[in-house]
């Protein structure tokens, strides 16, 4: 079954991060850019992977643990946080954590490849 994502203009309600609905939502995606309501619960743990485009982490409910190369970044409510392409992290829920990641799929612009203007 295919996700739905948001149509432009569709309002869409993030739920709870904690009770029995509470679940992760994909919210949208283009050629650019994906946005996804994530929801980890308290003890729940995201392998470390990682992702080939820019990642931000808004959390907006909840406390979250992200271990990144060199340590580890706790994140409560109204905290934010980039990550670089392919930095290899992992998510652990310290409390029911819901936290808004945007994924940007990056392209090397003439300067990263090389190429130069007249």
């Amino acid at each position: 079954m295919a996700l739905h994502h948001a149509a432009s203009g569709e309002v869409v309600t993030l739920g709870s991060a904690s009770g029995p609905e509470a679940r992760s939502v994909a919210l949208m995606k283009t050629d650019s850019f994906e946005t996804i309501h994530l929801i980890v619960p308290a003890g729940g743990e995201i392998p470390e992977h990682m992702i080939g485009g820019s990642l931000s982490l808004c959390c907006l409910e909840g406390e979250a643990i992200i271990d990144i190369p060199g340590g580890e970044a706790r994140m409560k409510q109204g905290d934010w946080l980039y990550l670089d392409p392919q930095v290899l992290h992992a998510i652990r829920g310290v409390t029911d954590a819901g936290l808004l990641l945007t994924v940007l799929f990056d392209r090397p612009t003439l300067h990263d490849s090389g190429s130069q203007s007249g």
